[in-house]
């Protein structure tokens, strides 16, 4: 029987994981050979909430999706999810971790032969023993929610559009009901109807779903449509983050050249 004591404190450590960050990237360096990619990163993004990780291209913004779901180890730091340090966990408990991502890849990186529906039940079909019938009814709910008809169910993603795509691409992240949905640049490509049709979807994910979300993006409309906060990465550190507000009114010189797409500032011994 367990002891007062111990109860007392696995009641805290409960209540502590309830009420902090969903995620929460602590003092975490990425290095590859010589070269260091992240630096000292100190996010956090609280349940149900979205941040958008805005920053110019090669600045380390995949890699922090690619560190919080453990497929890169940060050279120092700690990574927590749901209170839960991933560097202390199994790789059984890290696989189902995994389970409760839903990620949403630049490009949808659907299977190209295999058709919506299968794509969409590929995640039931590989962490459930959900029956077929089960699994093509989930898959019809998945694809209404994402706003796409049933009749694309049999349709191959060649057959799409690069929006529909995406929306597939979407329905399939949540097939599992995730607690985290990661975005990694969701609105590339797509003209601004079109993106502003995926940014409602994510929107409409957060609201209905409950998920806390990351989202990169280059897209400064996007990111002020869908985050609660916005966190800003140049040369691999975290150069400001803060409310939507707090970021488009910053005086920071880095971030109103990128938020307002200018290349008029001249950056040179700017630290």
């Amino acid at each position: 029987m367990q002891s007062t004591m111990q109860l007392a404190t696995e009641t805290t450590d409960e209540t502590r994981r309830s009420n902090g960050p969903m995620v929460e990237l602590r003092q975490v360096d990425v290095v590859f050979g010589r070269n260091q990619v992240l630096r000292r990163v100190e996010l956090s993004v609280p349940r149900g909430q979205t941040l958008a990780i805005i920053g110019e291209s090669g600045c380390g913004k995949t890699v922090i999706l690619k560190t919080i779901i453990g497929l890169i180890r940060p050279a120092r730091g700690q990574v927590f999810f749901d209170g839960h340090d991933l560097a202390t966990l199994t790789d059984e408990q890290l696989t189902h971790e995994r389970t409760r991502f839903g990620f949403v890849f630049q490009q949808a990186a659907l299977f190209d032969s295999m058709t919506v529906g299968q794509n969409v039940a590929f995640p039931l079909r590989e962490h459930t023993k959900s029956s077929d019938a089960e699994m093509q009814e989930a898959v019809l709910l998945r694809l209404a929610e994402v706003g796409l008809p049933e009749s694309i169910v049999s349709k191959k993603p060649a057959e799409l559009s690069g929006g529909m795509r995406k929306r597939v691409g979407l329905a399939r992240a949540i097939a599992l009901r995730p607690k985290y949905l990661l975005y990694d640049e969701p609105t590339t490509g797509l003209d601004p109807v079109t993106s502003a049709v995926i940014d409602e979807l994510m929107i409409r994910m957060r609201e209905k779903l409950g998920v806390t979300s990351i989202v990169i993006t280059h897209d400064m409309r996007s990111a002020y449509r869908v985050g609660t906060r916005i966190a800003m990465l140049y040369e691999g550190r975290v150069r400001r983050c803060g409310t939507v507000d707090e970021i488009r009114l910053s005086d920071d010189p880095v971030v109103r050249q990128f938020v307002e797409g200018r290349a008029d500032i001249d950056l040179a011994g700017v630290v």
